[in-house]
C-alpha cells in the first residue's frame, strides 16, 4: 500500500497548471490529484463544445500539459523546452473558421472522447498515453452553465461571458454564483477529496475556476467531511468585472461560503509587482490584493511574469503567475504537518 501523502487541487486554467508544474517535482514521494472544472465555454473549448457536445476539454489539457512526465522526455530543468508540453499548449493561428485558435491537446482529447465515448475514458488515456504523474479528474461527466446575478440584478450566463464583462465605466459585483442544471459530481473525484491529506483550492480565478467546482452537487459535502488540512493560494491581483477591490480576506471568506468551510491556511504572496506590470494591469482595471488576512498564512516571494501569449488566443491572459517551485515547496512543507 502506498505511503505518498495524498494532494487534490481543486481549479482550473492557467493557475493549476501552475500549481500542477510546481508539485509534479516531487511526484514520487506525493499523490496527485487534479479535479478540474467543466464550466469553461470559451475560445477553443467553447467552439469544440458547439461542434461535438463535449464536456469542456481546456481545463483538463492544461493540467495533463502539466503532468505529462519528464521522465519520457527531457530532465526537470528542460521544462520550458519540453516538446509534449509545447504540442499540447500548441494554437493553432492560421485557418480561419477552421482550426484558428483551437489547441491541438483539446482536438487530441475532443478525438479521444468520440473513439472511448467518454470524456472520463479519454482523460484517462490521454493520461496513459502521457505517462502523467498523477491523476486528472473532471469534477462530473455532465455538462452544465454557470450562472453569475450581479448587484444590479443582471442575470450572466456561461463561464467565458463573465469571465470578458463588458468595459463599462461601472462594473456590478457578483453576488451568487450557480450551476444551471446542478449536476452530480463524478463519484472518483468524490472519493479523492475525502481521503485525501490536504486539498489546495487554486491558484486561478475566484468565480471562474474555483468555485465553479464547489457548485457540484456532493462536492461542498465532500469537503466538510474530509479530514485533509485545506489551502488556499491566494490570487496575486484583482479580476476585472469579478473580484474588483476585493482584498485577501474578501476572497477567503467568499471562497469559505462556497466550500462551507474556511481554508485552515492561506499561501499570499509578499513580492511587489514591477511597475511596468502594475500600470499594465491599472490599464485593465485590475490591482495587486490587498494582504488584510488575520488567519493561518504563508507569506511568501510568488510572482513570476507570465510566458508571452500565444499568437490566435483571442483570450485576455495574465501577465503574471504564482512561482511553480515556490508555491510546490510551500504546499510540501504544510503537508509534513498533517
Amino acid at each position: 500500500m502506498s505511503t505518498k501523502k495524498k494532494i487534490v487541487t481543486i481549479g482550473g486554467g492557467t493557475g493549476t497548471y501552475t500549481a500542477l508544474t510546481g508539485l509534479k517535482a516531487y511526484a514520487d514521494t506525493i499523490d496527485i490529484t487534479a479535479i478540474v472544472s467543466i464550466a469553461d465555454n470559451g475560445g477553443s473549448t467553447g467552439r469544440l463544445i458547439d461542434h461535438f457536445g463535449k464536456l469542456p476539454v481546456g481545463d483538463v489539457r492544461m493540467a495533463l500539459s502539466a503532468l505529462a512526465s519528464h521522465n519520457a522526455y527531457r530532465p526537470p530543468a528542460d521544462a520550458e523546452q519540453n516538446i509534449i508540453r509545447e504540442l499540447l499548449q500548441y494554437r493553432f493561428d492560421k485557418g480561419e473558421d477552421g482550426l484558428r485558435g483551437h489547441n491541438l491537446g483539446n482536438l487530441f482529447l475532443v478525438a479521444l472522447s468520440d473513439m472511448l465515448g467518454s470524456e472520463a475514458k479519454a482523460i484517462e488515456k490521454a493520461s496513459e498515453i502521457l505517462n502523467v504523474c498523477g491523476t486528472i479528474l473532471p469534477v462530473s461527466e455532465e455538462k452544465t452553465t454557470l450562472v453569475a446575478t450581479y448587484s444590479d440584478g443582471s442575470v450572466v450566463s456561461g463561464e467565458a461571458e463573465i469571465d470578458c464583462p463588458s468595459e463599462s465605466a461601472h462594473c456590478p459585483r457578483i453576488v451568487k454564483l450557480s450551476v444551471d442544471p446542478v449536476v452530480p459530481a463524478y463519484g472518483k473525484a468524490l472519493d479523492a477529496i475525502t481521503s485525501a491529506d490536504l486539498i489546495l483550492f487554486g491558484p486561478g480565478d475566484l468565480y471562474t475556476s474555483i468555485i465553479p467546482n464547489l457548485l457540484i452537487d456532493g462536492v461542498k459535502d465532500a469537503i466538510a467531511s474530509s479530514s485533509a488540512r485545506s489551502v488556499y493560494a491566494a490570487n496575486l491581483m484583482t479580476k476585472y468585472g469579478q473580484t474588483d477591490g476585493m482584498s485577501v480576506a474578501h476572497h477567503v471568506n467568499e471562497l469559505a461560503s462556497y466550500a462551507g468551510r474556511h481554508p485552515d491556511t492561506v499561501i499570499i504572496n509578499c513580492e511587489k509587482c514591477s511597475d511596468d506590470l502594475l500600470k499594465a494591469y491599472e490599464a485593465k482595471r485590475e490591482y495587486p490584493t490587498i494582504d488584510d488576512y488575520s488567519g493561518e498564512a504563508i507569506r511568501t516571494h510568488l510572482l513570476a511574469k507570465a510566458p508571452q501569449q500565444k499568437n490566435g488566443d483571442a483570450i485576455q491572459r495574465s501577465l503574471v503567475r504564482h512561482k511553480p517551485d515556490t508555491l510546490a515547496s510551500t504546499i510540501l512543507s504544510l503537508i509534513s504537518k498533517h
